[in-house]
């Protein structure tokens, strides 16, 4: 379905928004056999926002097969309870929503507009929107529809929860009271020493360029 734009956001930002039903998540995975949620979701004002690549060596060429296979792995192997991340997106420019986040708000908030915490950047998750785009980035650039699709997003969330695309802040973890420098839109690598999300991270500066054209459009 296409997601019309907030009435806050840049008309510009509109983009396809499918939700876990339309990708197939199997809402189960979510609770334990006695029937308790596994990871009951906590929500936290927005500070920042991360972008990652999946690098899931998948060459399923249905992404939303792809989506299922990440969503089980981090509930099984990895014990989240949930996917991770907040949202995703594939080659052909479309969002997945991700982290289960209630059904009384858009996806990945609740209805005060507050985000549902995610497990995308350790010890750095409440408050920091998780994105990653589908498929194995380190030495190839994202499609140009998947880009597109990420400044259009950026634009969005940047918008909706003022922050400034190519700002700074100083980010505190409220939950565990960790703090650290960081940027508004940044790369995984920006957070720890990882190689994520690969040649998208070279490209933060013109993306978040991008981001704030969209903004003033």
């Amino acid at each position: 379905m296409s997601r019309p734009p907030s009435a806050t956001a840049a008309t510009s930002a509109a983009y396809t928004l499918l939700s876990r039903a339309d990708w197939g998540a199997n809402e189960s995975l979510r609770f334990a056999a006695d029937g308790s949620e596994l990871w009951p979701p906590q929500y936290y004002p927005v500070q920042t926002i991360t972008v990652h690549h999946t690098d899931d060596g998948s060459t399923d060429p249905d992404p939303a097969a792809r989506i299922r296979a990440i969503y089980r792995t981090d509930v099984l192997a990895d014990g989240y309870g949930d996917i991770g991340y907040n949202y995703l997106i594939d080659e052909a420019g479309r969002v997945y929503e991700g982290r289960w986040s209630g059904t009384d708000g858009t996806a990945a908030h609740d209805a005060a507009g507050r985000l549902v915490t995610g497990a995308h950047v350790k010890e750095y998750n409440t408050g920091n929107i998780g994105i990653a785009l589908l498929g194995t980035l380190t030495s190839t650039p994202p499609s140009s529809a998947a880009r597109s699709t990420l400044v259009r997003l950026l634009a969005d969330l940047a918008e909706r929860h003022g922050l400034a695309p190519s700002g700074k802040v100083v980010y505190r973890n409220p939950v565990s009271g960790v703090s650290r420098p960081a940027p508004a839109i940044g790369g995984h690598r920006h957070w720890a020493d990882t190689d994520c999300p690969g040649t998208v991270y070279t490209a933060m500066p013109s993306i978040r360029e991008e981001v704030a054209d969209l903004i003033v459009a």
